[in-house]
């Protein structure tokens, strides 16, 4: 049976083994996989299909004959490997923030733009940043009908935006937390998460902005399509294992409609609509575990005729990372882009 011959690089970690997973659960065409990872990691094994594969060091070698990498590294170490494997005529899907404001890598998310992987000029996809992809998800169907001007919004996300180690971290802290004992100094994130808030970053830009947040101001404009959308973000971290929150106040060049919003949404790929006239609104347990951007709260701003306001809730590891990267493979195939190998 014709397949793709696929490489998975930062393999062992939280986003490299739900890739692995996703790729099964979607029933991807895989004619041959390779994992690959940090030198410490390698003499391990993975699992993929009812076989065990060991995890190679990343090298140049590892990508010959590859068609489509799916990376998911620190940026420093993307930059290093994702020009090896282009150059090895592999069109390596990176997750990292190496480069995505590069001008020559399309920043994709399917529903939104997947006609920018016709523009592939260094071999390399960007994957958006996990906040970016949910917010570009839920206003695509918007911006389509009236076009955005501004948008305004709140990330609430949760611990696993620091990988394993903060889901690690989190739960020491929150078994802590709950029988009353000292909690123990935070490993991954940056302060005490259990029972309580925390800015997402305290490195600060010339602008006021944290990285996290300018990753989402400049991203949101880039997926859409248009750098004239005026954005501001503000990103925190909550007491939540898996899912992020979004607060979204979008202002349009003409006056939108609630019900015609609601039922852009409702027709939307990606998106599940919940009604909060009929008691539902997303939360992190719905989106957990789940490939949709589920929104909700869908109303008229009272300060601003030409504005709505909502509220949006995605799985951060898989449609926040692991699914984007694989639903961009998957676009690759049925564009024509790579051709499955006999």
């Amino acid at each position: 049976m014709a397949g793709v011959d696929v490489a998975i690089v930062g393999a062992t970690g939280a986003v490299g083994d739900l890739m692995r997973r996703v790729l099964l659960e979607r029933k991807f065409p895989v004619r041959s996989i390779k994992f690959l990872a940090s030198a410490r990691s390698t003499g391990k094994t993975v699992e993929f299909g009812g076989q065990i594969y060991p995890v190679e060091a990343i090298r140049a070698e590892a990508f010959e004959g590859v068609q489509i990498v799916l990376g998911s590294t620190p940026s420093a170490v993307s930059r290093e490997y994702a020009p090896l494997a282009a150059r090895a005529g592999a069109i390596v899907i990176d997750n990292s923030s190496a480069w995505r404001m590069d001008p020559d890598c399309p920043l994709v998310v399917p529903e939104v733009n997947a006609e920018q992987l016709h523009q592939i000029k260094k071999g390399i996809v960007a994957n958006p940043n996990c906040a970016a992809i949910p917010l570009c998800v839920a206003l695509k169907p918007l911006h389509d009908r009236w076009r955005v001007k501004r948008v305004v919004v709140a990330t609430y996300q949760s611990s696993s935006g620091k990988g394993a180690k903060g889901l690690v971290d989190f739960e020491a802290q929150l078994q802590a937390w709950v029988r009353g004992e000292p909690i123990p100094p935070p490993a991954a994130h940056r302060g005490q998460l259990a029972g309580n808030v925390l800015t997402l970053d305290w490195t600060l830009d010339t602008n006021g902005f944290t990285e996290e947040e300018n990753k989402v101001i400049q991203e949101t404009k880039k997926i859409l399509g248009d750098t004239g959308i005026g954005v501001c973000a503000t990103c925190v971290r909550v007491p939540v294992k898996v899912a992020h929150s979004e607060a979204v106040t979008v202002e349009f060049h003409r006056t939108p409609s609630v019900e015609e919003a609601r039922e852009a949404l409702r027709q939307a790929p990606g998106v599940r609509l919940l009604d909060e006239r009929q008691g539902e609104v997303p939360q992190p347990i719905h989106a957990a575990g789940t490939d949709l951007t589920y929104v909700g709260r869908v109303r008229q701003d009272p300060s601003h005729p030409q504005a709505l306001c909502l509220w949006l809730v995605a799985d951060n590891l898989r449609k926040g990372a692991a699914t984007n990267a694989v639903q961009c493979a998957e676009e690759l195939l049925r564009r024509g882009i790579v051709t499955p190998r006999n």
